[in-house]
């Protein structure tokens, strides 16, 4: 299988996190990879730990997974009550973070073991079983039961979660 050169490889993410970690936080704090799928990063203030999600990050190109890596130290730096405010913007700022607030690029969505189809076709998938009726919004902005999903639960394999590690071939 050949990898792309752009993507970024679990063993650089590591060394940039560790990096990160060293150059603005302090020894108590760690990094890690997490089993997320919908989520890219996540600063953990009890653990003071920053994870990235092992299988978003064998998709992203290196500057993308660059600026998750940011974007938590941030919020370490920031600390937990700044959130996405004033505070925490300044400090991300200030260490070279250049995106938004949340990620809003692509999800595992081969590891979701959820998949709605609405009456038109559109697909959507969703990582927990879905608790409610939901319609489709390409379809409807709002809630309409003439296109509400119908709900299928497939089997993610062993197999499955250890290709969605894998960088994806462009």
């Amino acid at each position: 299988m050949i990898y792309s050169w752009r993507m970024a490889e679990l063993d650089r993410v590591r060394i940039w996190g560790d990096a990160l970690i060293r150059l603005h936080l302090d020894d108590s704090w760690s990094f890690g990879f997490d089993h997320a799928k919908r989520r890219a990063g996540q600063c953990d203030f009890r653990a003071k730990r920053i994870t990235v999600s092992r299988y978003l990050a064998a998709r992203f190109e290196d500057d993308e997974i660059h600026q998750v890596l940011l974007h938590e130290v941030a919020h370490a730096l920031a600390g937990h009550r700044a959130a996405h405010g004033a505070k925490w913007k300044h400090i991300a700022r200030d260490i070279g973070y250049v995106g938004g607030t949340t990620h809003h690029g692509e999800t595992a969505e081969e590891l979701a073991p959820w998949i709605g189809t609405c009456p038109a076709g559109h697909v959507t998938y969703r990582h927990r079983r879905p608790s409610r009726a939901t319609s489709c919004v390409k379809c409807s902005r709002t809630f309409d039961p003439r296109f509400e999903f119908t709900w299928t639960r497939r089997e993610i394999t062993a197999a499955a979660k250890l290709a969605a590690q894998m960088p994806r071939e462009q």
